[in-house]
C-alpha cells in the first residue's frame, strides 16, 4: 500500500504524462458506462446517486471520467424529463495517490459542469485506502466505475520467498513461460482471494440493482504465462539482469522482487463472482491493444521508448522502494528496456488484452 502509486507530478516520468493506453482502455468502455448509469436513474430514480471512481490515480485520465459520468447522468436524465440529481463522486485510490494533482484541478471540474450542464450539485472528495475492503458506508453507491487497477493485488502472493531455501521465481519479475507451478498457484490463490474480498466490499456498499463497470488487464488465452498477460515483465526482467550483468544491480534483488500484479482470464472472473454469489455479469467485452497505441505525433522517439516511459510511470515506485536505485541507474534501465522492445518490434507488435466487465447487485 505504501508503494503501489504511479509516478507523481507533472514531469516527462509522471503518470499524468504518460496515460494515453488508459486513456484508451477508458475510452472502450464508454458504452457500457452509459448503459448501466442510465439503468441506475431508470430503475432507482435517485435523489442523489452515489459515485466511485476505485483507482482513479491522478493525472487528466481520472476527471476526465468523472466529467465523463456527469454528462452521461446529465444526458439520461433529461431523456426522462426528470430533474438531474445530485451527484456524490469519491475517487479512491491508495493513500500514496498524488491526491494534490487532482485535487489542483477540481476548480475547473466544477467551472465545466456549472457552464456545460447547469449543474452545481455535485460534490468531489478524494478517499485514500485500499478497495479490497470496506470503504464506503453500506447502501450509499449506485455506480462504481473502476478502469486499469484491479490487476493490481493487495500483496505480492505468499510462498514465493526464501522460505524453503531459496527464491521460487528467480530471475524473473512476475509469471513466465519457466514459472513453476508454484508460482502460477500462489499468483492464482492471491487473485481469487483479492477479487473475492473486492466482490464482497462492495456489495455491502451498492444499493440493490445498483451498477458496476470494470475494465482490467486480462488475457483471452486460459495459460497464465501466455505472452499477452505477462511478457511486458518478462522484458523488464531482461533489462534489469542485464544490469545484474554489468554489476549496476544485485541478482538476488531481481530473484527477490515478485510484481503484485494478474492478469486474470474472464473465466477465472466469472467464477469468483459466481462463488461469491452478490453480482451478475450483464455485459463482457474484450479487446487488444498495442502496447505502441498512444499519440505520437510531433515526437521524435522510437516506439519502444514511448511504451517504456508509459511503463515507467506506473512501475517506477515500486522498483525504487525495492531495489533503491538512483535516478541515474533507472534511466539506464528504462534506456536498456526500450531498446529490448524495440528489438521486438521488428519481429512483431505486441498487444495487451483488457477485459470490460459490467455488473448488476442483486437483491
Amino acid at each position: 500500500m505504501q508503494v503501489l502509486h504511479m509516478n507523481k507530478g507533472v514531469g516527462e516520468t509522471s503518470y499524468a504524462k504518460n496515460s494515453l493506453i488508459q486513456e484508451k482502455i477508458i475510452s472502450f468502455g464508454t458504452s457500457m458506462v452509459e448503459a448501466a448509469i442510465y439503468s441506475v436513474l431508470s430503475e432507482l430514480k435517485p435523489e442523489c446517486i452515489g459515485v466511485a471512481d476505485l483507482g482513479c490515480s491522478s493525472g487528466p485520465n481520472c476527471l476526465a471520467t468523472v466529467s465523463q459520468i456527469i454528462h452521461m447522468v446529465d444526458h439520461a436524465s433529461r431523456q426522462m424529463g426528470r430533474l438531474v440529481p445530485e451527484l456524490c463522486v469519491s475517487l479512491n485510490d491508495l493513500p500514496g495517490n498524488d491526491f494534490n494533482n487532482l485535487f489542483e484541478l477540481l476548480p475547473n471540474l466544477y467551472k465545466k459542469i456549472k457552464d456545460d450542464y447547469g449543474i452545481q450539485g455535485c460534490f468531489v472528495c478524494g478517499l485514500p485506502g485500499s478497495f479490497y475492503g470496506r470503504l464506503f458506508p453500506a447502501k450509499s453507491l449506485h455506480f462504481i466505475h473502476s478502469s486499469s487497477s484491479l490487476h493490481w493485488l493487495c500483496q505480492v502472493p505468499l510462498g514465493l520467498g526464501p522460505e524453503l531455501g531459496s527464491h521460487l521465481n528467480k530471475e524473473k519479475l512476475y509469471i513466465s513461460k519457466s514459472s513453476s507451478v508454484r508460482v502460477v498457484e500462489a499468483y492464482q490463490q492471491q487473485f481469487r482471494k483479492d477479487f473475492s474480498l473486492f466482490l464482497s466490499s462492495r456489495a455491502k456498499e451498492m444499493v440493490v440493482k445498483g451498477r458496476m463497470v470494470l475494465s482490467f488487464m486480462g488475457r483471452q488465452s486460459p495459460d497464465p504465462c501466455a505472452d499477452e498477460a505477462c511478457y511486458q515483465w518478462e522484458l523488464l526482467a531482461r533489462a534489469l539482469m542485464s544490469l545484474s550483468l554489468d554489476g549496476l544491480v544485485k541478482k538476488e534483488m531481481i530473484d527477490s522482487f515478485n510484481a503484485p500484479y494478474y492478469a486474470p482470464s474472464l473465466k477465472e472472473v466469472q467464477c469468483e463472482v459466481e462463488k461469491e454469489g452478490s453480482f451478475v455479469v450483464d455485459g463482457v467485452e474484450t479487446f487488444e491493444i498495442e502496447w505502441d497505441d498512444g499519440d505520437s505525433s510531433g515526437f521524435n522517439e522510437s516506439s519502444g521508448n514511448r511504451v517504456a516511459k508509459t511503463i515507467r510511470a506506473v512501475v517506477e515506485p515500486m522498483l525504487h522502494s525495492h531495489f533503491h536505485m538512483g535516478p541515474v541507474i533507472m534511466d539506464e534501465l528504462f534506456r536498456r528496456y526500450a531498446n529490448i522492445i524495440d528489438d521486438c518490434f521488428f519481429e512483431r507488435r505486441l498487444k495487451y488484452t483488457n477485459l470490460v466487465i459490467s455488473f448488476l447487485k442483486k437483491g
